[in-house]
């Protein structure tokens, strides 16, 4: 086990609803959440709302019936991206090795750190006082060894708090913890673990190599690993790059073809407009369509010749409209562009709408 790296997570408490609260007094206080109402779905709640057993991902329709009394208030995706980037910089003042996750969460190596600090909690606990000086927002973070641990540690004292996960603490402190608490393990593999009587990672830990991997796949190698506390994988700056996307999750469902239309354009201009910044092309266009009852279609179109700017992303995007299957309500449209023209190709995945005592010295 790798015991002299300092890996910090960084996770923004209830991001998006915290924004909205932020920013508008009057809803301090108050169930709250982004997105959602009787047709869409919740992209983020407040801690009020959770008191509900209110949680993203969750149909709007039930979080309205759990509270009926729940404050519902638009994504602005603009005013979370504006403040993320205000958040990434401060992370730059300690680090460059920081890997973003989404908009409100990082992984930061701070092994070497730019100011000389030589303790990661303190590094963690300067971040976490700059983001409230600056953003008026709260951040929650881990402290440990390697990306797993610190994730899991993020979580733990949620909201505005942090946990250190000491070289000498883990073997102790993964043996106690809740397999449903383990990173990467969701609730229907939760529940098959339950039911083989696996319910901390002590009982985790008695499971041979041989059996996990008997069990759960390729899957068992990584859960075998992590509850002994190994996780090799290192904070990456720069992701491998496959294909750019731009895909945008509608407040209120498209309902005819014109809407459709109208939203293509805007997504193939946004798409041309980040292509653009990275001198990018690629061969490969991928229309994806995710309707109201939640079903999903994509269509491709590869050619010799690279698509070279919106017109070609917008036109080609009705052509694939024009193959869909069926007509239902809409309520998320993309495009991706794949097969670049880059020698060493890059991921970037851009979501407009639905849519964060001392130790290792």
């Amino acid at each position: 086990m790798q015991t002299d790296r300092k890996i910090i997570h960084v996770d923004m408490d209830a991001f998006y609803a915290s924004v909205e609260q932020h920013d508008f007094p009057e809803l301090k206080g108050k169930p709250l959440v982004v997105g959602g109402g009787q047709y869409g779905v919740v992209a983020a709640a407040s801690y009020e709302a959770r008191k509900y057993g209110i949680r993203s991902a969750m149909p709007g329709k039930i979080a309205l019936e759990k509270c009926p009394h729940l404050i519902v208030v638009k994504p602005r995706f603009h005013r979370y991206k504006e403040i993320s980037q205000q958040i990434r910089k401060i992370f730059y003042e300690f680090t460059d090795l920081v890997e973003p996750l989404s908009l409100d969460e990082a992984y930061l190596d701070v092994t070497e750190n730019k100011k000389g600090i030589g303790s990661a909690q303190e590094i963690a606990r300067q971040i976490r006082t700059r983001i409230f000086e600056e953003t008026g927002l709260t951040a929650s973070a881990g402290i440990s060894v390697n990306k797993f641990l610190a994730k899991v540690a993020s979580d733990y004292r949620k909201p505005n708090g942090q946990k250190t996960i000491h070289p000498t603490q883990i073997l102790e402190f993964m043996e106690k913890l809740p397999i449903e608490k383990f990173y990467g393990i969701g609730k229907v593999t939760a529940n098959k673990m339950h039911e083989l009587h696996i319910f901390t990672g002590k009982e985790l830990k008695e499971k041979s190599l041989e059996e996990l991997i008997r069990l759960f796949g390729k899957a068992g190698n990584y859960y075998y690993n992590v509850v002994r506390g190994i996780h090799k994988s290192e904070v990456k700056p720069h992701r491998i790059q496959k294909s750019v996307a731009v895909e945008e999750t509608f407040w209120e469902n498209l309902l005819d073809e014109d809407a459709v239309f109208k939203q293509l354009q805007i997504i193939s201009d946004e798409l041309e407009a980040r292509l653009s910044k990275k001198e990018i092309k690629g061969k490969s266009l991928t229309l994806k369509i995710k309707y109201k009852d939640f079903t999903v279609y994509t269509r491709s179109k590869t050619q010799e010749v690279y698509f070279d700017n919106a017109q070609d992303f917008y036109e080609t995007a009705q052509n694939l409209w024009g193959l869909r299957p069926f007509d239902k309500p809409v309520r998320l449209l993309g495009l991706s562009l794949s097969n670049l023209n880059t020698q060493e190709k890059k991921q970037i995945s851009v979501q407009l709408k639905i849519p964060f005592e001392e130790f290792m010295r």
